[in-house]
């Protein structure tokens, strides 16, 4: 474990873990890491269905998390991991964070902040995007298929 390369791919699979958790509690599986130092400060996942809160997003979570440990509200020198490209709303709660990185894996092409004609994160924040996106992706796809053919077919042979 020592010689373990800690890089995007790395932190995104920790991400991935935060998602099917997600997905064992019929969340939307979407898991989010704060990484700061090369080290894990915060781990979530979407909450939205189990707190009854539409803002209970994974990454809404996480920065609440990461607050709280490093004891203040600004994360410039964090690095967020997230399963799914960002919507608006936590778009703008990154962006109040002043959050140092942003990585994330698949698009979101109907909710997600890049389809704004202007850039809501931070003037300073970094963005890394696709990682490990078709993992990422397939996550929740299957979820949704899932959902489409909850009570005709709930067997649809997906390697998790």
């Amino acid at each position: 474990m020592e010689n373990l390369l800690l890089n995007d791919e790395y932190f995104m699979k920790e991400a991935l873990k935060e998602a099917k958790k997600a997905l064992e509690k019929d969340e939307v599986p979407v898991g989010a890491i704060i990484v700061s130092s090369g080290r894990i400060i915060a781990r979530a996942h979407n909450l939205t269905e189990t707190l009854n809160d539409v803002t209970a997003h994974a990454e809404m979570q996480a920065i609440t998390s990461a607050g709280n440990f490093l004891s203040g509200k600004y994360l410039n020198d964090c690095t967020l991991y997230v399963t799914l490209e960002p919507c608006i709303m936590c778009a703008g709660a990154l962006n109040w964070s002043q959050l140092g990185t942003l990585v994330f894996g698949a698009y979101d092409d109907k909710k997600g902040y890049k389809k704004l004609p202007k850039n809501i994160l931070h003037k300073k924040t970094k963005v890394k995007e696709g990682i490990l996106e078709e993992e990422c992706g397939n996550l929740l796809i299957y979820f949704f298929k899932k959902k489409r053919r909850s009570g005709i077919n709930n067997n649809l042979n997906f390697e998790l």
